[in-house]
């Protein structure tokens, strides 16, 4: 799913309102006095993966949406981030954890919300250090059987959870 949130209506060049036309076969916002044309970023956001003893580290969101569901730490990447160390960052600043980026265990495209990223990078993580608590914009962190999973609050996480899981099983089965 896309969501188009056109938030641009003036040059950021020369100040005059802006115009949709064709152009590189998109409907795009033109200026008609200086020809600047607008091409939207997507937003890029990292999730941390985390599992241990077949338990899967989720924080509990605090703000709209997903109000008071369950994810994995996650947050967008700043631009001229390494998205590997924002997503080292985005899981210190909401579990208090520190951890090591294993590998890239998935990417996902669809925007969710209007204020939500168009691509999710999801990471492989391990803890190194530090005590887990709560902070920055979730108010719970926990550890959660695969198969006992509080109320999640996005479809992204839902997949790479199922995805997880599946692995999870195989890993069982050798």
């Amino acid at each position: 799913m896309s969501i188009v949130n056109d938030e641009v209506n003036y040059c950021i060049q020369c100040g005059t309102k802006l115009n949709q036309k064709i152009k590189f076969g998109k409907l795009r916002p033109v200026c008609p006095k200086c020809g600047w044309i607008y091409f939207a970023d997507p937003k890029v956001a990292v999730a941390v993966l985390i599992i241990k003893n077949s338990k899967i580290l989720l924080a509990r969101r605090v703000n709209v949406p997903g109000q008071g569901r369950w994810t994995l730490p996650a947050g967008f990447v700043d631009a001229g981030e390494d998205p590997r160390l924002a997503a080292q960052r985005e899981c210190k600043e909401e579990t208090g954890l520190d951890v090591e980026i294993i590998d890239l265990f998935d990417v996902l495209y669809g925007q969710e919300h209007v204020r939500g990223a168009h691509i999710l990078i999801v990471y492989r993580g391990e803890i190194r250090s530090g005590e887990m608590s709560a902070a920055d914009d979730v108010d719970q962190v926990a550890f959660f059987p695969l198969d006992s999973l509080p109320e999640l609050a996005f479809s992204t996480t839902e997949q790479i959870i199922r995805k997880a899981q599946k692995i999870s099983n195989c890993e069982k089965m050798k």
